[in-house]
C-alpha cells in the first residue's frame, strides 16, 4: 500500500511505503474463500488439462453440494474424478463453455445424454472472448470457425432424453475484411474466477510456472471476484516487479493451497519402451511412412505447430541441417523432447497433455498470447490429423455427431490463419476401409478450403481450393489405380510422379 504526502508545492509528491492490517486479501482456507459463492454463478476456471488447475478451490466448492446450476468457463473439465470433473459428478454444473471434451467420459456422457449444456468454442476464440471481457471490449471479429456449425448456429448445446437437439448455438454475424470472411464473437465475463499460480505476494501479485500459466491470467482479468490459490505466499516486495505475470489489482482473494496432487494426465518419458504394437506391424509401418514424408516439409528456421500422434512424431525425422522451433498452443515456443524418467514436471506439458521439456531459447506464455501467434500467422506450418478432407481442402477432424465429441480445441484457429501452411497427415482409409478423402465432407467442418497438402500412407496430394486435388507423389509400390480406388473424388495427376 502507498501513502502520498504532498509538500508545499502540490505538484510534487513524496511516496512512502507502509503496511496495513485493516484489509487483507489472504483467506485462511479454500473453504473460507469460496463459502459465499451462490448457485447460478458464472465461474471462470484456469488450467489446461490437469496442468495449472486450481485444485484446492475446486475441491472446496465441490463440498458445497448445495451450490448448483453453475455455468463454468474453462478450456476443458479435467478428468472424471479430478479437477472440474468433480463438479460434473455431483451435478453442480448446468453449462460448460469449453474448447475440449477430450478423454473425460463423464463430460461426454452427460452432454450426449442431455444432462449438461455444452457450448463448444474454439480454444483461441475462448481465450480471446475472455481476454476481451477483461479488457472491456464487448465483441470482436475472427476468421476462426467461419463456415462451420459454430458460424451457422447449428452446434447442439443441449440434447433431450430422446436424443433430439433441444438447444442450438446462436448463429454468428459474418463480415468481410480485405477479402476474407470473419465472424463476430461476444466477450465473456464471469462472477467469480478460480486461478492457480506458483507464487503470490500479500497484495495478490502472481507469478506462474512453465505451461501452468495457460488460461489462468486471462480468467483472472474477466471476473468480478478472482480467487487465486498459490503454492507460496511471500511478503510484499519479495517479487521482482519485472517478473510479475499478473498484477494484484486483478486478484481479490488469495489462499495458500493446503496440498497439491498435481496429477499428470499423460506421463511420457524419453526412455519409455511401451509399444502397443510392434514397430514391424503393418499399421506402424504405414504411420512411419507418413511421418517420414511429412518431415520433409519442414524448412530450416520454421516455426511449426504439430498435432498429437503422427504430426508430433514427424519431428523425430527432421532432415539434417534443419532447425525447427515447435509451438504448443497451451503456451510454449521451443518444445523439446520428452523428459527422462524421474525428471518429468507436471507444470510442463504440451497441448496433448504429455510431459515435455524445453529447448535452449524457449519461452512460455499465456494461452491468449499463444493464439495471437497462431491467428496472426506467425507460425509457418501446422501439421494435424483428419477424419475427412474434401476435394477442395475442407477439413473435418473434431466431431462425429451423437457418437464422438472431442471438441474443436485449437485446430479451428490453426487452420484459419491466412499465411500458415496446413498439412494433413492421415491413413488413406479408415478402419472400415472407407475413403477419408471425399468430394464433400459429411462430418462437421473444422475449416473451409484450408488444407494445402495431404500426406497419406499411399500418396501426396497438393490441394487448391479452386482446382481441387493434384496427385504429386506415390508411396513405394503404390499405383495410381490403387489411389483412385481408395479416393472418393476425382483428382489430377502430374506428368512426372515422384515416389517416397
Amino acid at each position: 500500500m502507498l501513502r502520498l504526502l504532498t509538500t508545499k508545492k502540490p505538484s510534487i509528491f513524496l511516496v512512502r511505503a507502509y503496511s496495513t492490517t485493516h484489509f487483507s486479501k489472504i483467506h485462511k482456507s479454500a473453504e473460507d474463500a469460496v463459502r459465499d459463492i451462490p448457485s447460478k454463478s458464472k465461474l471462470l476456471v484456469g488450467g489446461f488439462g490437469l496442468c495449472g488447475i486450481p485444485e484446492n478451490l475446486i475441491a472446496a466448492l465441490n463440498k458445497n453440494t448445495h451450490v448448483k446450476d453453475l455455468t463454468v468457463v474453462s478450456n476443458n473439465a479435467g478428468v472424471t474424478n479430478f479437477g472440474l470433473g468433480l463438479l460434473l459428478q455431483t451435478r453442480q454444473v448446468k453449462r460448460m463453455i469449453a474448447s475440449y471434451v477430450g478423454e473425460n467420459k463423464e463430460f461426454e456422457k452427460q452432454y450426449l445424454n442431455g444432462d449438461l449444456e455444452v457450448e463448444l468454442t474454439p480454444q483461441g476464440t475462448l481465450a480471446e472472448r475472455v481476454r476481451a471481457g477483461g479488457s472491456g471490449i464487448p465483441a470482436f471479429y475472427t476468421p476462426t470457425a467461419y463456415g462451420t456449425l459454430i458460424q451457422e448456429g447449428k452446434l447442439p448445446i443441449k440434447y433431450n432424453k430422446e436424443g433430439e437437439v433441444e438447444i442450438y448455438s446462436e448463429p454468428r454475424e459474418v463480415r468481410e475484411f480485405n477479402g476474407q470472411k470473419y465472424i463476430m464473437e461476444e466477450a465473456i465475463t464471469g462472477d467469480y474466477a478460480f486461478v492457480k499460480a506458483w507464487k503470490g505476494d500479500e497484495e495478490g501479485n502472481l507469478i506462474f510456472k512453465g505451461s501452468a500459466r495457460n488460461f489462468n491470467p486471462v480468467m483472472a482479468k474477466a471476473a468480478k471476484c478472482t480467487i487465486a490459490e498459490v503454492e507460496e505466499i511471500v511478503p510484499v516486495g519479495s517479487l521482482d516487479p519485472d517478473q510479475i505475470h499478473l498484477p494484484g489489482v486483478y486478484v481479490h482473494r488469495l489462499i495458500k493451497g493446503e496440498k497439491y496432487e498435481k496429477r499428470i494426465e499423460k506421463l511420457t518419458v524419453s526412455n519409455d519402451s511401451e509399444d502397443t504394437e510392434s514397430s514391424d506391424s503393418p499399421a506402424a509401418k504405414r504411420r512411419e511412412r507418413i511421418v517420414r514424408r511429412a518431415a520433409k516439409e519442414f524448412k530450416d528456421g520454421d516455426y511449426a505447430n504439430l498435432g498429437i500422434g503422427m504430426p508430433m512424431a514427424a519431428s523425430n525425422y527432421v532432415e539434417p541441417g534443419v532447425t525447427l522451433k515447435l509451438q504448443s498452443e497451451n503456451g510454449i515456443l521451443g518444445l523439446g523432447p520428452y523428459p527422462r524418467r524421474g525428471q518429468e514436471d507436471p507444470d510442463m506439458i504440451n497441448a496433448g497433455k504429455e510431459t515435455v521439456t524445453l529447448t535452449v531459447g524457449a519461452s512460455t506464455f499465456a494461452s491468449d498470447e499463444s493464439f495471437s501467434l497462431i491467428r496472426g500467422s506467425h507460425i509457418d506450418t501446422t501439421v494435424l490429423g483428419a477424419l475427412q478432407v474434401s476435394s477442395k481442402g475442407d477439413l473435418a477432424n473434431w466431431m462425429v455427431p451423437r457418437k464422438m465429441v472431442k471438441g474443436p480445441g485449437g485446430a479451428m484457429d490453426l487452420v484459419a490463419a491466412q499465411n500458415t501452411k496446413v498439412i494433413v497427415t492421415m491413413e488413406h482409409v479408415d478402419k472400415k476401409g472407407n475413403p477419408k478423402i471425399v468430394e464433400d465432407c459429411d462430418l462437421p467442418l473444422t475449416g473451409v478450403q484450408c488444407v494445402d497438402k495431404i500426406i497419406t500412407d499411399l500418396c501426396v496430394f497438393e490441394v487448391d481450393g479452386e482446382k481441387g486435388l493434384t496427385l504429386t507423389e506415390l508411396a513405394d509400390g503404390v499405383t495410381v489405380e490403387e489411389v483412385q480406388q481408395k479416393t472418393a473424388c476425382k483428382f489430377h495427376v502430374v506428368d512426372q510422379l515422384a515416389t517416397f
